[in-house]
Parts: C-alpha cells; sequence; structure tokens
C-alpha cells in the first residue's frame, strides 16, 4: 500500500530522523524507495537518549538497517538535563539540538509524526491551555538552518502499521511506550481509545481542529510582527515598557509569545504572562522584577523588558592571571581576547567586582567610580554582574570587560592598534 504523502522539492536534501521504532522504520523505508531523493542526498540520524539500558544496542540495529537500505547513517549520543518541565520535554528538546547541529542549508529533517500524534498533541496542548499552540505540529516549518517535514502528518497510525506489514519491517519496542507514566503514552494508551469507541472520528477532527487552528495563526501571524515592530527597541531582546502597557491586554500577551518565540526562547507559560503584567510592567523604575522559566528569565529595567538566557554571574571569588597571548575562558562561558592576540607588558589580573572599584576613563583627569560609569553607559545590573574586570601589577583597574576601558590600557591598545573582546556565548536557536 503506498503511502499519500507529498514528495519535497526536487533536489531537497533530506535527514530522516530514525528512532527505530515502527513509524520511523517505515518514514526511512518509503523515503528510501524514492530515486530522486537518494540522489537529492538521503540520510538518517539516530539521537541516543540514554535512558534505556539497551539503548547503545538499538543505535547498532538502526545502524544495520540503514545499511541495508544503503542510506549514510549518523547516530548521537546527548545528554539529557531536566529543567523543570519533564524529562519527556527535556529530551525533545536535546533531541531537536542534535538533529539541528550540521543541518545542511535548506536540508529537511523528516519526522514520522502522524495523524494520532496530532490529535494527541492538541489533547495536551488544550490541557495546558495553550493558544495558538493548538496548532499543534506544522507539515513543514523553518528550522535552524532548514526545515522541518513531517509528510506522514496526515495518515493515521493504522496505516502505517498497514505499510510495515506488507513490507515485512522490523522495528524496536520502546518498553516504555507500554506504560502510562509519560502523558502522551496515558493519552494515548487510555484516552484516545476511549474517545474512539465513542467518536470513531475523533483523531480526524482534532487534527481538522489543529488544521483550522493553523490557517487562523498564519492570518494572525503578520498583524503580530507588526505590534512587535511597534514596541521593540533596536536591540531585539529589549522591548518598551510604556509602550507595552498601551496595547490591549490580549495584544499584548501575542505580542510577548511571539517576542520570546523570536528569540529562540522556551514557549512563555501563562504565569509568565500573568507575572509581566502584574509584577513587571507595573514596577518602579528602579526596582529588577524578574521571571525566569526553563533556564531563560524576563527582567524589567528602567523603561525596558529583558529577555535571554538565564545568565550566571561571575564567581565573587574568581581570580585569573592573564597574558592576552591567547584567548581567556571565563566560568560564565564569556572569553576575554585580545585582536589581534598578543602579550602585554606584564601579566594582568582578571577578577569579580567586589565594589567600590574606580578608574580614570580616556580624556579625564579624574577617577570615576565604576558603578556609576557603567550606570551611564546603560548595561543592565546582571550583565555588570558577570562583567570581568582587569586589573594591573600595582592594582591599579585598567578595564571592566571591553565597554569600559581605562586610559592607560586605551592608550597602550590604540598604540598596538589592537583591540580588546568580551565575546558571549551564541544566544539560543529558535526550535
Amino acid at each position: 500500500m503506498p503511502l499519500s504523502a507529498p514528495p519535497p522539492p526536487p533536489g531537497c536534501p533530506v535527514r530522516v530522523a530514525f528512532s527505530g521504532g515502527m513509524d520511523s522504520t517505515v518514514l526511512l523505508h518509503w523515503l528510501a524507495s524514492s530515486p530522486a531523493l537518494r540522489a537529492a542526498g538521503l540520510r538518517a540520524m539516530h539521537v541516543d537518549h540514554g535512558l534505556q539500558p539497551d539503548s547503545a544496542a538499538w543505535a547498532a540495529r538502526c545502524a544495520d538497517a540503514c545499511a541495508g537500505l544503503g542510506i549514510d547513517f549518523e547516530s548521537r549520543r546527548v545528554a539529557v538535563r531536566d529543567a523543570g518541565d519533564g524529562l519527556e520535554a527535556a529530551a525533545r528538546v536535546a533531541r531537536y539540538d542534535a538533529l539541528a547541529e550540521g543541518l545542511r542549508p535548506g536540508e529537511r529533517v523528516a519526522l514520522a509524526h502522524h495523524r494520532d500524534d496530532q490529535a494527541e498533541t492538541v489533547l495536551l496542548r488544550l490541557l495546558r491551555g495553550s493558544g495558538d499552540g493548538l496548532a499543534a505540529m506544522r507539515p513543514l516549518r523553518r528550522f535552524g538552518a532548514g526545515w522541518l517535514w513531517r509528510p506522514l502528518l496526515d495518515q493515521p497510525r493504522e496505516a502505517l502499521a498497514r505499510y510495515a506489514r506488507e513490507h515485512g519491517l522490523a522495528w524496536i519496542e520502546d518498553p516504555s511506550n507500554a506504560t502510562d507514566h509519560a502523558d502522551r503514552n496515558f493519552l494515548r494508551r487510555q484516552v484516545m481509545p476511549m474517545l474512539a469507541g465513542r467518536w470513531p472520528g475523533a483523531a480526524a477532527g482534532l487534527a481538522r481542529s489543529a488544521s483550522l487552528q493553523a490557517a487562523q495563526a498564519d492570518l494572525l501571524a503578520g498583524e503580530d510582527a507588526r505590534r512587535l515592530a511597534q514596541v521593540q527597541g533596536i536591540d531585539p531582546s529589549t522591548l518598551s515598557v510604556p509602550a507595552l502597557q498601551v496595547l490591549a491586554p490580549d495584544w499584548r500577551d501575542r505580542v510577548l509569545r511571539r517576542w520570546v518565540s523570536d528569540l529562540g526562547l522556551p514557549p512563555l507559560p501563562p504565569a509568565g504572562l500573568r507575572a509581566i503584567a502584574d509584577e513587571l510592567l507595573p514596577a518602579r523604575e528602579d526596582g529588577e522584577p524578574a521571571f525566569a522559566w526553563s533556564d531563560a528569565v524576563i527582567r524589567r529595567w528602567r523603561d525596558l523588558l529583558y529577555a535571554g538566557p538565564s545568565l550566571a554571574p561571575l564567581p565573587a571569588d574568581y581570580s585569573q592571571a592573564w597574558d592576552g597571548r591567547s584567548p581567556l575562558a571565563l566560568p560564565t562561558g564569556d572569553v576575554l581576547a585580545l585582536s589581534p592576540a598578543m602579550a602585554f607588558d606584564a601579566p594582568l589580573r582578571v577578577h569579580a567586582r567586589q565594589g567600590g572599584e574606580r578608574l580614570v576613563l580616556p580624556g579625564r583627569a579624574h577617577s570615576s567610580e565604576l558603578k556609576h560609569v557603567l550606570q551611564d553607559l546603560g548595561l543592565p545590573p546582571w550583565l555588570r554582574a558577570r562583567l570581568p574586570l582587569l586589573s594591573g601589577p600595582g592594582g591599579e583597574l585598567l578595564a571592566a570587560g571591553d565597554i569600559a576601558i581605562a586610559a592607560p590600557l586605551h592608550a597602550w591598545l590604540a598604540a598596538r592598534g589592537a583591540c580588546l573582546r568580551l565575546q558571549s556565548p551564541a544566544p539560543p536557536r529558535p526550535r
């Protein structure tokens, strides 16, 4: 029985997310039957989460299956770290991050989600109080350097099972699928059969609702972008508090969700929208309220909201000698470097702020308190806490990161055509 699904455009390379289960086994076999896809570049990737004792054996079986089909295969082991949203969500994040790495420009990552998966996703999101999330999974969406592609999304699970039987396919049975511990398993094993017993077309109806919600969400997306542009600062990670306050609450919530999504951060939960409305927006300008979730945080400072990943401060006891010859990795993940690399006349001490530091800025005869310098430069408090200081052999302060450089170091750099750089970790990728 052929599976009715549209092929990708000619010449489009495809990376199949291959777990070894029935669904992805069917997907890989079906795609491998296309000479055009093989010619364009068809390959498979297995993500080993390390959550099952036999996971290494599963990866080996996936490799054998791909070898039998003549498909290039890659297996990648990932570390799953629960950030508070549960192990299932953490595994999904780790899996998608792995699939995005090494993606060729325009390449499609093919996932084996089908219509029953879509129905379960709609129910899960209904239970979690989602808005536009009820559009559930899209057949095609941007993903890293390429696209996520779900060619079987309109097919019922039974169609995949029938294909597997007709082609004599073998697959791996994940023992965790036989338990009701995970929310999705509970829906699949307990709720969906009950719904189907009363409403035989329940899965199709839920999937149809997702399609209608997707169409409505697409209609609103343009207006969301327009309103976001009206409140967004020059720095995309900031929003104007006064501009947000004049928006109607429902539009404000949509703008906030769009903002967080565009920054590649985890979806903003309803509690975050309430905290922004009740605590961050009404806060005094000298306050520093924040809402944190899933290793991300939104902060209010002065007349702006700032969003980004949670950032740890530089440890208060950090102190390290640095000669400038090679980049210096800091505990925060930031990197100090001279460009071009060269040696200081004498090693400098890189250390954390202790308070009360002063430095002489270029063109000034008197010293200024570092705290006031950083305030005048508009550096938010949580970034000041990460800032490494550079002091000379005599203890004199020469720089605060690369944002405030004292006159002696400024002159030394200018004479050599060099500059000091503080490089931060790459921002998160949109998921």
